[in-house]
């Protein structure tokens, strides 16, 4: 019905939707499933309200471009990307795009609930300033190389790739990913990530 709160979850593996549909109906959430972004706009009702989780990669139209298409339309509704590793490039510009989070595979149930349960608290508003000051403090405290290591990071360059870079082994690479989501007070690699865009501008 319109108005009602939703947990509306996008993806075009049947196996997936029907796991995440268990997930939220087990947290005694509302939840309608959609095996298409198209299907999802085409259901879409005007006064719709709720959280939308959605694959970032799909065919005919991506998680992203769903987050633009939103936009033009003027939809409101916060907005969670999944994406495997890969993805990570495309989930990073989803959230520039304004999704409220993503979700790397595989994730746990319970941060899957936590991130919906923030993303309903918030509504499709942008991060607190405050949020974003605490994310540019943490990466302020961030050495040079540290720094370097997270901007490879954020633009999804596996581990070998920024040891060539920045002449360095791989196994140093890790040292650093793991002194970063110490330093960042971060609990996964898309919290990490997520950090970074909020804090906005890695070379100062």
């Amino acid at each position: 019905m319109p108005g009602e709160l939703l947990i509306h979850v996008i993806d075009d593996d049947e196996a997936v939707r029907d796991s995440l549909e268990w997930v939220f109906e087990t947290a005694e959430m509302a939840v309608r499933t959609h095996e298409s972004a198209i299907a999802f706009l085409g259901s879409l009702e005007s006064e719709a309200s709720g959280c939308i989780v959605t694959d970032v990669r799909m065919p005919e139209m991506s998680g992203l471009d769903l987050l633009l298409e939103l936009q033009k339309r003027g939809v409101r509704m916060p907005v969670i990307v999944i994406t495997g590793h890969g993805d990570v490039p495309l989930a990073v510009e989803a959230m520039k795009a304004g999704a409220h989070d993503f979700l790397e595979k595989p994730f746990e149930e319970a941060r899957l609930l936590a991130a919906v349960r923030r993303a309903l608290e918030r509504g499709a508003d942008p991060p607190p300033t405050q949020e974003q000051a605490d994310a540019r403090t943490r990466v302020a405290r961030l050495s040079p190389r540290e720094r370097q290591v997270l901007k490879g990071l954020v633009v999804g360059q596996p581990n070998k790739t920024i040891a060539w870079e920045l002449g360095i082994s791989a196994r140093t690479v890790e040292v650093y990913r793991a002194k970063l989501m110490e330093k960042m007070q971060a609990d996964a690699f898309a919290d990490l990530v997520r950090l970074a865009v909020l804090a906005g501008d890695l070379d100062g």
